[in-house]
């Protein structure tokens, strides 16, 4: 029987021995190195870098060869907390239990410290190492770069943030409230599973059945953070509750109720699983997630 908390364990171990080599690979120290450390190496769930190496395995190929695009997205993921928990952003003292990167150092160092995170990423996802020239691994990467690319700027992840500002003391509905959520978490949670599958040589009617996959949790994963920020216990999750209504943001809470938000992310469970049918048992992993996203309480 499959036991997703041994898997996630062997595959955080995985990711964060391959980020610890990086950074000894960088031959740097100082206090840049130290703050992107700090942020990176700070717990977390490892969500995204694990969804791309289940990726890989549901179509059938090695996790191993979907890690540097995991690590990648790992900093690229975390160089988004740092600068989010910013004084212009969310001004947010506590991250993962520690204090943010900006308390922690200073402000300029911690927004050094992201954009160095983002620059990394890409350094990685492009080192000639991973790729066999001859055997076509280049336009397969580049494929993955564009993905990732689009789905961390501003196609995705930054214009969701910008929208999120935007929304503050404003009232949204539910249909803007999921788009803007779609770029700012669900971009880079379908670039995750995404870049997994194509690594993984998938065909592209087993990538477009994933796709839909991270679309469902990726929504339903944001739908849980907003129903945690209202009954979560912040011991748990590293940070404090009750943010969002003091800076009132529209939430699915706010705007459906906290019970109807709880069915709407069941209910894209559901369908993530749905999408899940054609796969046979190496996309357990995936099945398992899922279900985790909602059961979560951190």
């Amino acid at each position: 029987m499959f036991e997703l908390s041994s898997y996630l364990e062997s595959k955080r171990a995985q990711i964060n021995t391959t980020l610890e080599k990086y950074f000894r690979a960088a031959s740097r120290s100082g206090r840049l190195i130290d703050a992107m450390r700090y942020s990176l190496m700070a717990g977390g769930k490892r969500l995204r870098p694990v969804l791309c190496m289940a990726g890989a395995e549901a179509v059938g190929g090695r996790a191993e060869n979907a890690l540097p695009a995991a690590c990648a997205l790992e900093m690229i993921h975390t160089y988004s907390l740092i600068h989010d928990d910013l004084p212009a952003m969310d001004n947010d003292d506590l991250r993962r239990g520690k204090s943010t990167c900006h308390v922690q150092f200073d402000e300029a160092t911690a927004i050094l410290a992201g954009d160095a995170l983002l620059t990394m990423a890409f350094q990685i996802l492009s080192d000639a190492e991973f790729i066999d020239i001859d055997s076509g691994q280049a336009a397969t990467w580049l494929t993955v770069i564009q993905r990732i690319s689009r789905a961390a700027g501003y196609q995705g992840m930054v214009e969701g943030q910008m929208r999120d500002i935007a929304a503050e003391n404003n009232s949204l509905s539910q249909a803007a409230l999921q788009q803007l959520h779609a770029l700012k978490t669900g971009a880079l949670i379908e670039a995750a599973v995404y870049s997994g599958a194509v690594l993984g040589n998938g065909r592209s009617d087993q990538i477009g059945q994933l796709e839909t996959y991270a679309a469902c949790i990726g929504l339903a994963f944001q739908v849980k953070d907003d129903i945690l920020n209202v009954e979560g216990d912040p011991a748990l999750l590293g940070k404090g509750v009750g943010t969002d209504e003091l800076r009132r943001k529209s939430t699915y809470p706010s705007i459906m109720g906290l019970e109807a938000s709880k069915a709407f992310a069941r209910q894209l469970i559901e369908k993530a699983l749905l999408a899940l049918a054609p796969f046979d048992h190496r996309s357990e992993p995936l099945r398992a997630i899922a279900n985790y996203i909602i059961a979560r309480k951190r």
